[in-house]
C-alpha cells in the first residue's frame, strides 16, 4: 500500500492529476468495500478526478465528484495513514458547495508524513510504480517499461550495487523534460539484455 500511495501523491503533487489515480486505482479494486483503505482510496481516487474536471471547467463534474469524495472521506481521521486526509476533506467540501471556488483558491498538496512528495523523493519500488503510470499516461511501450522494471529488481534481489535499470526506472519517474530519451536507452538496454537471455537459454536447446 505505501508504495502505491506515496506514488500516486508524487504524481498528483508534480500536476499529474489525471495520472494519479492509477496508482491506487489497482490496490482500490482488491479492497473489501467499505473498508477504511477502501474508502480512503476512493476518496483520493474522487479527489483527482475532481481536480481534473476542474482544469476543464466542467464544472458540473466538479460538483459530483467533490459530494462523493467528501462522503467516502467523512468519517476518516484528518491523518488517515500519515496522509493530509482533512485538509483534502476541507477542499471537496468547498468545490462541492461552489465548484468554481477551485479556480479562487490554491490547490491542496497532498503530503505523506508531512512531506510533499514529489517523484524526486521516492525510492525505487514508488519510483517503479510512478514510472508504470506514466508509461501508460504517456503512450510509452509499456512491455519495455515492465522489462526495465523487472531486469532491476533482479540486479537489486543479486546484490548490484549499480544497476542501469534502477537508474532508468528512477530516471523516467522523475525527470519529465529528458523522459523521452530515457525511454530510448531504456529501450535499448531492454534489448540487449533480452538479447543475452536468449542466447544463454539457447545453449540449452536440444
Amino acid at each position: 500500500m505505501d508504495d502505491h500511495l506515496r506514488a500516486g501523491i508524487a504524481i498528483y503533487n508534480d500536476g499529474e492529476f489525471h495520472a494519479a489515480h492509477d496508482a491506487w486505482e489497482d490496490r482500490w479494486l482488491n479492497l473489501d468495500a467499505s473498508t477504511d483503505d477502501e474508502r480512503f482510496l476512493h476518496g483520493l481516487i474522487q479527489f483527482t478526478a475532481a481536480v481534473h474536471h476542474a482544469h476543464g471547467a466542467n464544472w458540473s463534474g466538479v460538483r459530483g465528484l467533490a459530494e462523493s469524495g467528501a462522503e467516502y472521506l467523512a468519517d476518516l481521521p484528518a491523518d488517515y495513514r500519515d496522509v493530509n486526509v482533512g485538509e483534502v476533506r476541507e477542499y471537496l467540501r468547498a468545490a462541492a458547495s461552489d465548484p468554481e471556488h477551485v479556480e479562487r483558491v490554491a490547490l491542496p498538496e497532498l503530503t505523506h508524513e508531512s512531506v510533499a512528495l514529489r517523484p524526486e523523493d521516492l525510492r525505487f519500488e514508488a519510483s517503479a510504480v510512478v514510472t508504470d503510470v506514466l508509461a501508460e499516461e504517456y503512450g510509452y511501450d509499456e512491455d519495455v517499461v515492465e522489462n526495465a522494471v523487472r531486469y532491476a529488481r533482479d540486479d537489486l534481489d543479486g546484490g548490484k550495487a549499480t544497476s542501469q535499470f534502477v537508474t532508468f526506472v528512477m530516471d523516467f519517474a522523475r525527470d519529465a523534460a529528458n523522459r523521452g530519451i530515457i525511454f530510448q536507452r531504456m529501450e535499448g538496454a531492454v534489448g540487449k539484455r533480452k538479447h543475452k537471455e536468449e542466447d544463454v537459454d539457447g545453449l540449452f536447446d536440444a
